[in-house]
């Protein structure tokens, strides 16, 4: 039986960086032999972060997001999976409103409060944790490092992919006025060069996601 991937796009723009890398890492699954599955936040139905009902902290519904709404396929899907793919661009300096929405539901239904038992997890999967950003690729490492930790404890062990400096436009000279924090050759260079590579390197991860499960 193949093992399922359910990847997540936290991103707005489909074919671009986030997207692209995400894609990548679903075919490096496939390749591995495994069935995968996506989702698109950002054309799902209306959903909501956490609301702080507590459902979840109830005995019979324990490890499971009780509010109904867009997000719930996905949680579901994840629940049932065997290596979970998410990414998102850096908005901000933090990752996107809807991937704090699903982060917040995917986290919370499995922290207890209890100290003996913090999670209550009974199906740890991979993790592959895909971030995109027109900052510096160590810009915001210790935030996509917070995120792992924390994925780490509450869904399963997670690499980390970061992408930076990456190519917003595909032509910066058609905006209304100059965008002057950035070098359009620059930025065409290293998505022409390094891009690619990292394109790569999300195949293989998702490849070696698909085989760790």
């Amino acid at each position: 039986m193949s093992k399922k991937i359910v990847a997540v796009n936290a991103g707005p723009r489909k074919g671009w960086n986030t997207d692209t890398l995400i894609t990548e890492a679903l075919r490096g699954a496939e390749s591995a032999g495994a069935t995968v599955q996506k989702f698109d936040l950002f054309r799902l139905e209306r959903y909501t972060g956490c609301i702080s009902c507590f459902g979840c902290k109830k005995e019979k519904n324990k490890g499971r997001c009780i509010c109904r709404d867009g997000l719930t396929p996905v949680l579901d899907a994840i629940r049932e999976s065997d290596g979970l793919i998410i990414g998102s661009p850096n908005y901000l300096s933090e990752m996107t409103a809807s991937f704090r929405a699903l982060y917040e539901r995917l986290i919370f239904q499995n922290l207890t409060y209890n100290l003996q038992t913090p999670c209550c997890n009974q199906h740890p999967v991979p993790v592959l944790l895909i971030m995109t950003s027109n900052a510096d690729d160590t810009a915001y490492l210790q935030l996509v490092q917070n995120y792992q930790r924390t994925l780490d404890r509450f869904v399963g062990p997670t690499k980390i992919l970061i992408s930076g400096n990456t190519l917003q436009l595909k032509d910066y000279s058609k905006t209304d006025w100059p965008w002057s924090m950035f070098n359009p050759e620059e930025k065409q260079h290293r998505h022409d060069t390094v891009f690619p590579e990292e394109c790569k390197t999300a195949f293989r991860m998702g490849a070696g996601l698909a085989a760790a499960t």
